[in-house]
């Protein structure tokens, strides 16, 4: 082979790869990071750092009560608040202390439904009394009915294990159209005389304990 011909093919070789280099190919692209998902409650809600600022948790007045709570605003304080407000008529009237809301996640189990606490969709009645046997049974017996109120949407830490018959919380997640519909449908009584929390109801009538009961089979199943 001569010396021209060795320099010409050589010339060729190399344009040959650098057009290939510039080519479409089959290289593996670099990987694309998912979004990090938010830290979220037991219940799928997100976590919240601190409440009133920059936040979906602010505090809030209790209606008819005296009281306020650091609560998630919109649908899930409308749930929650009528729950505290049911509970102060009808089961035992609350004091300052009596009632708490939103905490940080440092220092609660970030597994149970106590984590809800952190995200806003949860309160404590009477955060002392945790233990089972806190309530006379007519009192449970009322909170059932309440519980029935919000059809399933709202738990009850006194069927949980390990038990915390101070914590609610809701028990649905952030896309589950049922937590609308429920807070539509409370708003609206509470707007009409004669409807909603402070109207006394007979919890022991056969409707109502029937309603109650069927909801208690169905949360201790799940």
């Amino acid at each position: 082979m001569s010396r021209r011909t060795l320099v010409t093919t050589a010339g060729v070789i190399t344009a040959a790869a650098a057009v290939g280099s510039l080519a479409p190919g089959t290289a593996t692209a670099a990987p694309v990071n998912a979004p990090k998902k938010a830290p979220a409650s037991a219940n799928g809600w997100t976590l919240e750092k601190e409440a009133n600022h920059v936040s979906t948790v602010w505090t809030r007045p209790v209606a008819g009560t005296g009281l306020e709570v650091d609560i998630r605003i919109g649908d899930v304080e409308a749930i929650l608040l009528h729950v505290v407000r049911r509970f102060h008529y009808e089961v035992e009237q609350l004091s300052p202390g009596d009632l708490a809301g939103w905490q940080p996640i440092d220092g609660l189990h970030k597994d149970m439904p106590e984590s809800n606490l952190a995200s806003g969709t949860g309160v404590r009645i009477r955060p002392g009394a945790g233990a089972g046997g806190s309530l006379f049974p007519l009192q449970v017996l009322t909170v059932r009915d309440i519980l029935a109120d919000c059809e399933g949407v709202v738990r009850w830490g006194g069927d949980d294990d390990p038990v915390d018959e101070s914590l609610f919380y809701v028990d649905r997640g952030p896309d589950d159209a049922s937590v609308r519909r429920l807070a539509d449908r409370l708003r609206l009584a509470g707007a009409m005389p004669g409807e909603g929390a402070g109207v006394m109801v007979d919890v022991l009538a056969p409707p109502r304990r029937d309603r109650a009961e069927r909801l208690l089979k169905q949360q201790r199943v799940s």
